[in-house]
């Protein structure tokens, strides 16, 4: 009887220990993981930048195009950075997590930042009457032979993306300490150390609804209401000479 009282006992202890573990990992389990803005660099808190300009005032660009082009496809990205960043944060909480599907979505992190900050660098630099002056002005002159040589050189940059996706930038280049034209096929795929001076998107969302396949004409326009005094500030900012 003794016997059957302790087998009794011990299996009782076990079957607790083994619940008490059970009721750990389920709890484990549902526990929340940490907020994102625990992480700080997953805080998910970008937010969108409203247009610096009136859009109805654009010459060859309307309203609707602008409107459309920055609430959907640039406020998009902004939402899905803030997701993925969100992801990216519970993720780093689980030391299990497979490596794989960590890569998919730093490649998506890296995607949609790509989209958000040359975004804010195009609209950023809209709004203006397109006739370069200044410091930046002389600098195209001095890189390309002509300024008249810069833009030929922009234009047909651009151009080689119509029809398709990607973005024309022209960047000064910290490295070489030189001006370039750079093709981008994506968000993802820029000079490294080039900062970026102007950046034209060519994805078709950026002109489809105004100008269907007319990319040239899109283009055109987009250099008819640069924002000079914009593209200096940069400029000067990438030389380290703030005004």
């Amino acid at each position: 009887m003794v016997e059957l009282t302790r087998r009794g006992t011990v299996g009782g202890l076990v079957t607790g220990a083994a619940g008490l573990a059970l009721a750990s990992q389920k709890a484990a389990a549902q526990a929340p993981a940490p907020a994102a803005a625990e992480v700080p660099a997953y805080a998910a808190s970008h937010q969108p930048k409203p247009l610096p300009f009136d859009p109805k005032a654009l010459r060859g660009l309307s309203e609707k195009l602008i409107v459309s082009h920055w609430q959907n496809n640039y406020q998009g990205s902004v939402r899905a950075l803030n997701t993925i960043e969100t992801r990216l944060a519970e993720a780093l909480a689980d030391p299990d997590f497979p490596p794989l599907v960590h890569g998919g979505l730093k490649r998506e992190e890296l995607n949609r930042t790509g989209s958000v900050i040359l975004h804010e660098l195009y609209f950023g630099a809209l709004g203006g009457d397109g006739i370069a002056t200044g410091t930046i002005r002389e600098a195209l002159s001095q890189a390309f032979g002509s300024f008249a040589a810069w833009e030929r050189d922009f234009r047909r940059t651009a151009m080689a993306l119509a029809g398709g996706s990607g973005w024309c930038i022209l960047g000064y280049n910290a490295h070489t300490g030189s001006l370039h034209n750079y093709w981008a096929a994506d968000h993802m795929h820029a000079a490294s150390a080039a900062a970026p001076l102007i950046a034209l998107d060519m994805y078709e969302h950026s002109y489809h609804m105004d100008y269907g396949a007319n990319a040239g004409a899109y283009l055109e326009a987009v250099l008819a209401n640069l924002d000079w005094a914009v593209i200096e500030a940069r400029y000067r900012a990438a030389l380290g000479r703030p005004a």
